[in-house]
């Protein structure tokens, strides 16, 4: 496999990017020039040392200090620690504090479940969930979990799973919601403009 081969490959791998549109990004590094390249390389060498990933919500974060562990919305006490919003992953979360719509706690789940697939927790962090859960139940801090899925097809079963799950590990212990209307069939929360967001979030259920 040639280099050009090897890089397509790569960028292929990268959500909804395909053989052509991998093509025309190898192509544009070639027509830039080298410190272009360089300080690529180097942003993304960066990434791997710099970014860490919260322990307690698994929001990938950049610290500001040394020993810092949990991420900027974790350590920030002016949070409302009663509700938990659950999201298929980081740029989820990104939408929603852009729109100003909700201001707790998140936890990434690490995308969705296919219709077909059997074990949940081999494609999810449905065991990491339910232990952060427990905690906060214990705590006596958490009173709701916002379900906050695509409404796709994939979404919407990950959040029968999750929501199950919840309920069969801590029954009426704690209540779960799910985003309202606002959000159309086949939305990702992640491309969903700020108004819609807030709608979604005024009117769950």
């Amino acid at each position: 496999m040639s280099d050009l081969e090897k890089l397509t490959e790569l960028f292929k791998s990268f959500p909804g990017i395909g053989e052509r549109q991998a093509r025309r990004f190898v192509y544009f590094l070639l027509r830039k020039n080298v410190t272009f390249r360089t300080d690529l390389s180097r942003a993304i060498q960066e990434l791997t040392s710099n970014i860490r990933q919260c322990p307690e919500s698994f929001q990938y974060f950049s610290p500001k200090q040394p020993d810092q562990i949990l991420s900027p919305i974790m350590l920030d006490e002016n949070r409302d620690i009663t509700k938990l919003v659950i999201v298929e992953r980081d740029s989820d979360i990104d939408s929603i504090e852009k729109s100003g719509a909700y201001y707790g706690h998140y936890f990434v789940l690490d995308g969705t479940v296919p219709i077909l697939e059997k074990d949940p927790e081999r494609i999810i962090r449905l065991g990491d969930l339910l232990k952060q859960i427990e905690k906060r139940i214990d705590g006596k801090k958490l009173k709701e979990i916002i379900l906050a899925f695509s409404l796709t097809p994939q979404g919407e079963h990950t959040e029968d799973i999750v929501r199950n799950a919840i309920i069969n590990s801590f029954n009426d212990s704690v209540s779960v919601s799910t985003l309202g209307r606002g959000l159309s069939t086949g939305s990702e929360l992640e491309y969903t403009d700020k108004t819609t967001l807030s709608n979604a979030f005024e009117n769950r259920h």
